[in-house]
């Protein structure tokens, strides 16, 4: 039996602690001894950018925002789908992610933190969601925590709660898209998203290309383009 190497910890705010761990070649990041990502369960991550991307599609200029790095498969999806003016923010919470990337994890996704696309902002994407300026984003990525249930911090809530759908809206452009990953299926939280004025549909997402069943959400949420006014005739 191949064994597990614990290559870093940490001590989380709540006490909890943060671990990195190599077991037959795979990466796994647990909090206390849940496992809360791996880099063998990554399809969900590459189909948020897939869906995020197809609301914006071709051109230069757009900006997007991640929400969770993770072990970085969103992000090199939606580097693989933009072109090479397209601007993409990456807000971290956890420094000893990125930190745990670039030292471990480099010949993951690692590398890509230093893409010339790139920007890493070290902090809660909620904090970064409200204080962005209006119309600011073309498509939101948002992997934190668990889903609208948190696992690492209960402040997490924060960002499925009706405040921060609200700082999510005003910081979208018109037409814009939030793709949120959720561990499984939240009906309220559908239901809330519709409430704050998004178009939004539930779907359910495979953890791994090969699975049978698939057992991740992923929440799509539009926000309506303005309508312009008519014309005097």
């Amino acid at each position: 039996m191949k064994p597990t190497v614990v290559l870093a910890e940490a001590m989380l705010p709540n006490r909890q602690k943060l671990s990195l761990r190599r077991h037959d070649g795979h990466y796994h990041i647990r909090v206390g001894g849940e496992l809360l990502m791996s880099t063998t369960a990554t399809a969900s991550e590459a189909q948020m950018a897939e869906l995020a991307h197809a609301a914006f599609g071709a051109g230069a200029g757009q900006r997007v925002l991640i929400g969770g790095f993770g072990f970085g498969f969103t992000l090199r999806r939606m580097l693989e789908l933009v072109g090479p003016d397209v601007h993409v923010q990456v807000a971290e919470l956890l420094p000893q992610i990125v930190e745990w990337n670039r030292v471990h994890l480099a010949s993951v996704n690692g590398q890509l933190l230093d893409d010339p696309r790139v920007e890493v902002l070290l902090g809660d994407v909620f904090a970064v969601l409200g204080s962005a300026a209006p119309a600011s984003y073309d498509a939101v990525l948002l992997d934190v925590d668990n889903g609208p249930e948190a696992l690492v911090d209960a402040r997490n809530e924060r960002l499925y709660a009706d405040v921060g759908l609200a700082a999510l809206s005003r910081a979208l452009k018109p037409g814009g898209r939030a793709v949120f990953w959720s561990a499984g299926t939240d009906d309220r939280f559908l239901r809330r998203l519709k409430r704050a004025g998004f178009q939004a549909e539930a779907l359910w997402a495979k953890a791994y290309p090969q699975a049978q069943v698939k057992t991740h959400t992923l929440f799509v949420a539009d926000w309506p383009r303005r309508e312009r006014p008519h014309s005097p005739e």
